[in-house]
């Protein structure tokens, strides 16, 4: 693919979202919630395209392909996984917005800190999402970093990319907060979503259709469509990749953010109806791409190749597979950029607003500010590892914030549950999971996810029920529960 094209698409896109970006900054942005919470009126549309646009980010078509091309069909049962772990949204969901209304909540963390009576547990899990969420952001700018250089032939170097990415992270966050992002994530998520689909037909029929696609998929590759298939996905690698992912939803703070931010239930609902279809389909595409990428190019050194070269293929027109990559790129920086604005949140509101004095709520919003760039020059410096396989490095983040899960159910549905319990086991969990990701050891050969939620499951529950419960917010949480089930 030509170098001038991909720059000019890359520019063209630059003009468009950051004029676009400009019109969105409208409404009061001076105070934390209107400026991380979009003012908490967002309507479903818009909520279930960013939110869309938000979770599936370079891991779909850069890391869920590369998985697909490195794993065979074991990586679409991964995905499923996760897309049944949406189900929780259905639990959490009315249930989180209905007590950011209440309380006024703007971070998860927050909210952890409100109900267990905590600052301390608030700034734990804050912390924790910042440890593991700063390395999900640099999986993002790898992304980029991989799709570009892949796309050109080296003609722009994995760096350039990454620093774009970067740029224009930085600069939508800035722009008009998560206004911004959101009405970004919308186009980029329709962009998204046609274009990929038009090329993956193309492809595949440029392949012989889809009879003679899966016919010489039996023939060159059989193992690609069985589990574990090449080895791969043996049970115990499938189980550590996946149960993380299935807590998604809620263990990750850039996605739970987003149930304070619709304007009532109805969109709330509207929002997940709108990414369950978006999803469903986006799945299928990036599986079918990694297949198409198998056998067109069987000997990639680096499986998150496996869509560069796609796209730079003779099945692709030039200038569809420029607005393909170019969707793929706002992706990636529509979660890289909604991180910045959770984790700036976060620090600010349950780390320097806990602070002796509490600071005013416009001077929290002014060192969240502040925040943003040194996130991204953290996520940065750990792209330019240039670590292999994006949908591994996903995961292996999502393990990490795996241990918030317990504090979060226990939030709404075990009154029992203390502060010295949420954070003992989201210490102590974070700790393990740090061990087993840079020791390599997988003890009883469980990856680190499945001993994360295991060790931090049992350390909420025995310390809580070893130290005295709060009694008024507790109550005050399952109550709420309550005025859930009478409204549904």
């Amino acid at each position: 693919m030509s170098t001038n094209l991909v720059i000019w698409g890359i520019i063209i896109y630059f003009i468009i979202a950051l004029g676009i970006a400009i019109m969105s900054r409208k409404g009061d942005r001076s105070d934390m919630a209107g400026f991380f919470l979009g003012g908490r009126n967002m309507n479903g549309i818009l909520s279930a395209l960013s939110y869309s646009a938000t979770t599936y980010s370079a891991f779909m078509m850069v890391g869920l392909a590369g998985l697909t091309y490195q794993g065979g069909v074991g990586a679409l049962g991964f995905e499923i996984v996760y897309f049944t772990g949406v189900s929780l949204v259905i639990l959490f969901g009315p249930r989180f917005w209905r007590a950011g209304k209440k309380y006024g909540y703007v971070s998860p963390s927050e909210m952890i800190g409100g109900r267990y009576e905590s600052k301390t547990a608030a700034a734990a899990v804050s912390l924790v999402s910042c440890l593991f969420l700063i390395p999900y952001s640099a999986v993002q700018l790898a992304g980029v970093g991989y799709l570009l250089q892949g796309i050109t032939n080296n003609a722009i170097p994995f760096t350039a990319g990454v620093v774009f990415a970067t740029v224009m992270a930085i600069l939508f966050s800035y722009t008009a907060g998560i206004r911004s992002v959101i009405w970004t994530d919308s186009l980029q998520a329709i962009i998204m979503i046609i274009t990929s689909t038009i090329v993956v037909i193309m492809v595949v029929q440029g392949l012989g259709g889809f009879g003679q696609f899966f016919g010489n998929l039996e023939i060159s590759r059989p193992e690609s469509l069985s589990v574990p298939g090449n080895g791969y996905f043996d049970f115990l690698t499938f189980l550590g990749l996946t149960l993380p992912w299935f807590f998604f939803s809620l263990s990750n703070p850039q996605v739970s953010q987003r149930l304070f931010m619709p304007k009532s239930l109805k969109g709330l609902r509207q929002m997940l109806i709108g990414f369950l279809i978006f999803g469903f389909i986006y799945t299928f595409v990036s599986v079918l791409w990694g297949f198409s990428a198998m056998q067109m190019f069987p000997n990639l050194e680096t499986a998150d190749l496996a869509t560069p070269q796609l796209l730079s293929s003779e099945l692709v027109p030039p200038l569809l597979g420029v607005i393909v990559m170019i969707g793929i790129i706002a992706a990636a920086v529509s979660t890289i950029d909604s991180i910045m604005l959770t984790l700036s949140s976060m620090f600010a509101r349950d780390v320097y607003g806990n602070t002796k004095g509490k600071p005013s709520d416009r001077k929290q919003l002014k060192v969240a500010k502040m925040v943003i760039p040194v996130i991204a020059v953290l996520a940065f410096a750990f792209a330019e590892l240039e670590l292999n396989l994006i949908a591994v490095l996903s995961v292996a983040a999502s393990s990490g914030l795996i241990v918030t899960v317990p504090s979060f159910f226990g939030t709404f549905f075990w009154k029992r549950g203390t502060a010295a319990g949420v954070i003992s086991s989201v210490s102590i969990g974070a700790v393990l999971v740090l061990l087993i990701e840079f020791s390599s050891i997988k003890p009883l050969g469980l990856a680190s996810g499945i001993w994360g939620l295991l060790v931090s499951t049992t350390i909420f529950v025995v310390v809580s029920l070893a130290t005295r419960k709060p009694n008024e917010n507790a109550d005050a949480f399952i109550k709420i529960m309550k005025e859930e089930r009478k409204a549904s």
